[in-house]
């Protein structure tokens, strides 16, 4: 395959930043879309030229990091990251653009990197259980219905990619977050502070300047996880009980 490709160049936070266009050629349609990205770098180098910055690390589907905005679409044309994305979802010839997450709380460190730092302060800011819950229990020792434990297990899959944002017209982060409260509300473990996490998650979340969610729907459309829309509903429920519970006190 011979492509063209409009990659996002900045050199740091500060610099205005540019598209720069770039030609390959004898691309296999079995490479997965990073490995065409190794062999444009491997070109760059050989040429003496700084290679395009971008974040991976497993490689797998599983770690969240591949995030690139590519021909306008959060990883890509299928709903999958972008390490999990082969170039046989292209065609001979394509121009493919690629940029990176387009939010403020997401700022730019270089070319296709953002910090997404802020995902891990609103963690921080409660998405955790802090109770003792004493030692591991055994395998089924707590009664957890099935349903439950599925619903719980699907929330958790969210690997905190950040397709949600960039999908977002508001840049907002009501998925994930949305997904971390799940995940720990639902189970026995989670919900003596699941009010009280949902408010701190939720006031982090705010202050790292994430948009409002409008409930179009683009962000579940486009993870990779296939996140549940209904989250954003139990959270908003939670908060709207804990701040129900503030005002009384």
């Amino acid at each position: 395959m011979n492509l063209t490709l409009k990659v996002w160049r900045q050199q740091n936070p500060s610099d205005k930043g540019g598209f720069k266009e770039y030609k390959l050629s004898g691309i296999s349609a079995d490479m997965s879309f990073l490995e065409m990205l190794d062999v444009l770098n491997e070109d760059l180098s050989e040429k003496g030229e700084d290679p395009v910055h971008f974040d991976h690390d497993c490689r797998e589907g599983i770690c969240g990091m591949c995030s690139l905005y590519i021909n306008g679409q959060p990883h890509g044309p299928t709903q999958t990251t972008t390490c999990q994305l082969h170039m046989r979802s292209f065609k001979d010839g394509d121009t493919i653009t690629i940029e990176p997450w387009r939010a403020n709380a997401f700022p730019i460190v270089k070319d296709l990197v953002v910090d997404r730092g802020s995902f891990d302060r609103i963690i921080q800011s409660g998405g955790y259980v802090s109770v003792n819950t004493g030692g591991v229990p055994d395998a089924n020792e707590i009664p957890i219905p099935k349903i439950i434990a599925d619903e719980a297990f699907d929330s958790a899959t969210c690997i905190g990619c950040g397709a949600c944002v960039a999908a977002c017209k508001n840049a907002s982060a009501m998925l994930f977050v949305s997904a971390k409260v799940s995940q720990l509300a639902l189970l026995p473990q989670g919900k003596v502070e699941k009010r009280e996490r949902a408010e701190k998650m939720v006031a982090q979340m705010d202050e790292e300047g994430f948009g409002a969610c409008t409930n179009t729907g683009a962000c579940s459309a486009e993870c990779p996880k296939e996140i549940d829309l209904s989250n954003i509903a139990r959270m908003n429920r939670e908060y709207f009980a804990a701040s129900l519970s503030t005002e009384k006190s």
